[in-house]
C-alpha cells in the first residue's frame, strides 16, 4: 500500500474495506497531529491569535478521530 496524495493505492495485498478504513482513520490522525503542531507554534512563537482557534480545532478533531480508531481498535480486537 503506498499512500498518493489523498488516495490509497493498493499493490500486491489488497486490503479489506475495514482495514483501508483503520488506515484512513490513521492518516487523519497524522495530518491532525502534524496540523496542530504548525498552528501551535504559529501561535506560540509568533503570536498569532487565529492560529490558536485553529490548533484548538485540530485538536478537537484528533479527540473525534482518536475516538473512532479506538472504536476500531476494540472491533478488530472482538473479531479475532
Amino acid at each position: 500500500m503506498k499512500w498518493n496524495g489523498n488516495l490509497v493505492v493498493l499493490t500486491a495485498n489488497p486490503l479489506t474495506t475495514t482495514e483501508i478504513k483503520m488506515t484512513e482513520t490513521h492518516l487523519k490522525i497524522k495530518a491532525a497531529i502534524e496540523e496542530y503542531l504548525a498552528e501551535s507554534e504559529k501561535f506560540e512563537t509568533k503570536g498569532v491569535k487565529a492560529a490558536a482557534t485553529r490548533a484548538r480545532g485540530a485538536l478537537m478533531d484528533l479527540t473525534k478521530l482518536a475516538k473512532t480508531r479506538r472504536q476500531e481498535i476494540q472491533d478488530k480486537k472482538n473479531e479475532m
